[in-house]
């Protein structure tokens, strides 16, 4: 299953409109890659462009070395879930996922297998056009896997799951991945995907803003400190004239520039006793956001 993504240069151009920029990435055998942007960021018209949905301008999307459309078999090399709806209202979720098994060269048993997997099996024979939100995303995912592809591109998986979906959601991924599996995958829920994803890729106004290990993207995020003393004023000067930037928050100065210990000895040597002092590690909704408002 090692099969690896790859955006080489991507660019995708609609009149004057660039609305994907020089784009270049991989998403690596056994490990989750996050790919993070917002609307009109140019994040999924990159991945229509990776699944041969919309041919790029220029550059390269590349699944083990060929374009989607070059790929032999590509429904046993690529699951996809990109967009809701994809069954007719009128056909039975076991109908759909029969029917797509033909063009995957899958048997009746992995439809049987896949809608207990997903936990469909009690509304196989419901019409799909009385699913719930979550139920056709977990239809939609056991459409992806009929092939049994060695990737998975999941587009917003987690729309409309519950809680104990998206944890259903989250062990599936590591289990794929796990298995030497490919996995690129986009949520609006960070906090959610921060515990699963092992890169991340961040694209903002069609460019590539960071793509690297989610442990590094952490490590070179300036981690900020709380401090609350007696006396915010005295502090605050003394902070500063040590080379940290300081803002407020009331009572609370929000420090960058200075690390725990050097805090608590410009406190200790500006006299001014200190009542919390404590390290705000960055989160992954609050790197995005910076990076993406940059």
């Amino acid at each position: 299953m090692a099969t690896v993504i790859e955006a080489l240069n991507l660019t995708k151009r609609y009149g004057r409109t660039i609305a994907v920029d020089d784009v270049s990435f991989v998403a690596a055998p056994g490990r989750v890659t996050g790919f993070l942007g917002l609307n009109g960021s140019g994040k999924t018209t990159t991945l229509r462009m990776l699944l041969g949905l919309s041919r790029a301008t220029s550059g390269d999307a590349l699944i083990n070395g060929r374009r989607f459309r070059n790929l032999r078999d590509p429904v046993r090399q690529v699951g996809a879930v990109l967009e809701q709806g994809v069954s007719h209202p009128g056909q039975t979720g076991r109908a759909h996922l029969t029917s797509q098994a033909v063009l995957a060269g899958a048997g009746r048993a992995r439809v049987d297998h896949l809608l207990g997997y997903v936990g469909l099996e009690h509304a196989a024979d419901e019409r799909t056009g009385g699913y719930s939100l979550g139920m056709r995303q977990r239809l939609a995912v056991a459409t992806a896997l009929l092939g049994d592809p060695a990737v998975l591109v999941l587009d917003e998986p987690a729309n409309g799951l519950d809680p104990e979906g998206i944890a259903w959601l989250r062990e599936l991924v590591r289990e794929h991945a796990r298995n030497g599996g490919t996995v690129l995958i986009s949520s609006h829920l960070l906090a959610e995907l921060a515990k699963v994803i092992d890169d991340v890729v961040i694209i903002a106004k069609g460019r590539i803003r960071r793509a690297m290990p989610l442990a590094e993207l952490y490590g070179s995020t300036a981690h900020r400190l709380r401090i609350r003393g007696r006396d915010p004023r005295r502090l605050w000067q003394a902070l500063e004239r040590a080379g940290g930037q300081v803002r407020t928050e009331g009572q609370v100065l929000e420090v960058v520039g200075l690390s725990p210990e050097q805090a608590g000895e410009i406190a200790f040597g500006a006299q001014v006793p200190v009542y919390e002092l404590a390290v705000d590690t960055p989160n992954l909704e609050q790197i995005f956001f910076e990076l993406a408002a940059a």
